[in-house]
């Protein structure tokens, strides 16, 4: 009996130091440095957000925190890499309105799954879309251009990132709200922003963080703006529901995503580290004064739906538009 006895506690003994071993890996993460792909080039506006994400999280796990631009196919082949990944919690994602919310309306052919290939871990933060004119535009306001537009349509024009970008949707967006039909310039290899301060194009939607310089020193001018209130960047500038258009409301956003199947801990540890993020006050008035937008935590719940309900409003827009890329 002493031996049988014996040889069980030696079997308890091993199962109990085995798992203490499973638990202290567990309790490790991250114990290696984390890659976060981003869709987007170096040197863009949603490439330096995710730097300076990284830059944070970097301090709140204490491992290297990576950047791995993956651009191209209007965020496809980034989505694509993030999705194939290893799902350990040390491959993420930077997920975007064009990315996520856009991109997999405008091809009919996907090598991923939004919902089912990624799991949300938080939001990141939410930037206000404006009507942006050039200096020269002989319109006092966001009336009276519709107004001109609707007596004289083709009297002006609206640069674009190319089609099927975000500030091409987000005029066509405002087209089908204002019953106008704006004549659409892409720009898709070169920056709009010095044609449009010139004159050589009239107008331009989109996010405001590589307009605001030009807007403050009056080299641009700004219309009107998303949001529910007018932002303290611009306060005499008016929200586009001021001017009568209640439901245009394009937002650019940023957020954090893993492959699905990333492990449960994990994911807690980078939701905290996340909500640190967001906690971070210097950061935020940054976002705010740089970026005129919002930094805006979530729960990876109220992340998921957030997806979800962005997505169905640009993809009422891209079906009326009638656009596809492949």
């Amino acid at each position: 009996m002493r031996f049988t006895l014996n040889k069980l506690s030696k079997k308890i003994t091993l199962g109990l130091s085995l798992g203490l071993i499973a638990l202290s890996a567990q309790a490790a993460y991250p114990d290696r440095p984390i890659r976060i792909i981003t869709p987007f080039a170096p040197g863009t506006g949603p490439d330096t957000n995710a730097r300076e994400v990284a830059a944070e999280l970097q301090k709140n796990l204490g491992v290297s925190v990576i950047i791995d631009n993956k651009p191209g196919a209007s965020g496809a082949i980034g989505n694509a890499a993030a999705a194939q990944a290893k799902p350990d919690g040390y491959t993420l994602l930077i997920g975007s309105t064009s990315t996520l919310s856009i991109q997999p309306h405008l091809y009919s052919t996907k090598t991923y799954d939004i919902e089912k290939d990624f799991v949300p871990v938080s939001l990141l933060g939410v930037m206000n879309t404006g009507l942006i004119a050039s200096p020269q535009v002989a319109v006092e306001d966001v009336q009276d251009l519709i107004k001109k537009l609707k007596e004289n349509p083709g009297q002006f024009n609206v640069a674009t990132m190319g089609i099927g970008s975000y500030s091409h949707l987000s005029g066509e967006w405002f087209g089908f709200d204002s019953e106008t039909k704006p004549v659409f310039i892409p720009y898709s290899t070169t920056n709009p922003f010095s044609d449009l301060m010139a004159g050589q194009v009239d107008f331009l939607f989109d996010a405001l963080p590589a307009a605001a310089g030009g807007i403050k020193t009056g080299k641009l001018k700004l219309l009107a703006i998303t949001g529910d209130e007018r932002h303290p960047s611009f306060p005499d500038v008016p929200t586009f529901k001021e001017v009568g258009l209640e439901d245009y409301s394009p937002f650019g956003w940023q957020g954090l995503l893993a492959p699905a199947g990333t492990p449960p801990e994990a994911l807690k540890v980078l939701g905290e580290a996340m909500q640190k993020v967001n906690d971070n006050k210097e950061l935020a008035e940054r976002w705010e004064k740089s970026y005129i937008g919002k930094l805006v935590g979530s729960t990876p719940e109220a992340f998921k739906d957030f997806i979800s309900e962005d997505s169905e409003k640009w993809e009422k827009v891209i079906k009326r538009a009638n656009i596809k890329l492949d």
